[in-house]
């Protein structure tokens, strides 16, 4: 896609959350004598990044009594797909609900001496990242108990462009925690969008109110908020990571390592028997280079072992917010990675379980990132750089009537 609105350099301007925007107006709360909170550690201040939001909220004078944590808890540091149970935050002395263990979504008597729900939580803006379903389930809870729920809005990390939005759409076959309705893998929305889309179209009775926030500009990436970023979850350390994650996160369904562990979760793919030199000749999409690097993962496949493979970088530009949010495609690079790797390393690449909380025996790992079951397959027959595999990969990435689908609901301006 060429860039025409930004194709030169602009000073990043600081945007400000719908926690900061709520913060500021204490008449929003004046009524409020009960509230619960869905959040976690990853919650801060955008102009404070040391602040925790629940800190700051109650510090404000916001009566929180109970708060709620989603996967890796309140903390934001459990393990990947580890049950986390309930508990007392040490920052607030309030209970903490679990939403990542025996449930996933608030009981009614969770939910009834409330009176409202707050939800603050950063996202990274894939379909199989987790949080997103935390809200999902969140906004048919307060629908079913009568409960009104506030978003407090926050910019998607990728930018919120519609054409960028990558595939495959959701099939119900595929429902998981990873992805609970028909929604594409890249979805270019805030969280604060995606709830409007669920009130539209599964609770229309929820009372629903999204405090957006302040000076996104949806049509450049992360780096164009000029806040820091705080790690969203363990393997989210870094923007870069989660910049990939859209497209590598799908090699969690296989014997290849995504780097858990090292400084760059998802920005690196390899394996000790990976011929790294001949990985990084694969034709990867615009706006992405390949480097040959040696990495040892601590978490995952090959944990401890030294591992060669491609590291993943964005393409040198003169705004690269602006690149990332507009021509790149990480889905379509994880899928023409998965097939070249399949295709270089036939005698060792394999699918592999990937046990959770919520799916604890692992299976289908793959149909559920992916969103499809016929996926996996044509992968490993396509031939990388053969016309067949690039009509796939435009069939699988494509989005027919997500914008339009999606326009009613949407909170910022994306011209």
């Amino acid at each position: 896609m060429p860039l025409t609105k930004h194709s030169e350099m602009t000073e990043p301007v600081m945007v400000r959350y719908g926690v900061e925007r709520l913060l500021a107006d204490p008449a929003r709360w004046a009524r409020w004598k009960r509230v619960g909170l869905v959040t976690n550690d990853a919650a801060r201040l955008a102009r404070d990044p040391a602040q925790r939001t629940r800190v700051a909220l109650l510090r404000a004078g916001v009566p929180l009594v109970r708060l709620f944590g989603p996967e890796h808890g309140l903390g934001a540091v459990a393990a990947d797909g580890a049950a986390v149970p309930d508990g007392i935050d040490p920052h607030t002395q309030l209970p903490v609900r679990s939403l990542y263990g025996t449930q996933v979504r608030p009981s009614r008597s969770d939910l009834a001496d409330l009176d409202v729900v707050l939800f603050d939580i950063p996202d990274v803006g894939a379909r199989f990242y987790t949080y997103a379903w935390t809200l999902y389930h969140l906004v048919q809870a307060c629908a079913d108990a009568a409960v009104p729920l506030v978003v407090l809005d926050r910019p998607n990390p990728m930018g919120g462009v519609l054409d960028a939005a990558e595939g495959p759409i959701l099939d119900a076959s595929c429902r998981s925690f990873i992805g609970e309705d028909d929604i594409p893998v890249r979805h270019s929305l805030s969280l604060g969008e995606l709830a409007r889309v669920w009130q539209a179209e599964h609770a229309p009775s929820v009372p629903l109110e999204v405090i957006a926030c302040e000076g996104w500009d949806a049509t450049r990436a992360w780096p164009a908020t000029g806040v820091e970023w705080v790690p969203t979850s363990p393997a989210m350390p870094r923007f870069e990571s989660s910049v990939w994650y859209p497209g590598t996160c799908l090699f969690e369904a296989t014997n290849v390592s995504v780097g858990r562990g090292t400084e760059a979760p998802f920005a690196m793919i390899g394996a000790p028997w990976c011929d790294a030199e001949a990985l990084c000749q694969t034709d990867v999409p615009v706006g992405v280079q390949l480097t040959a690097c040696r990495f040892t993962p601590t978490i995952g496949p090959y944990a401890g072992e030294r591992c060669t493979g491609a590291r993943l970088e964005v393409a040198p530009h003169a705004d690269q917010a602006a690149i990332i949010a507009n021509a790149l495609r990480p889905v379509a690079l994880g899928l023409t990675l998965l097939a070249a790797m399949a295709h270089r390393h036939a005698d060792h690449f394999a699918w592999a379980r990937y046990p959770t909380a919520v799916n604890p025996n692992g299976d289908d790992h793959f149909a559920r990132l992916i969103g499809r079951r016929d996926i996996g397959e044509a992968l490993r027959r396509a031939k990388p750089g053969g016309d067949t595999l690039g009509a796939l990969m435009a069939e699988w990435t494509a989005v027919p009537r997500w914008s339009t689908r999606v326009r009613p609901v949407l909170l910022y301006p994306r011209d």
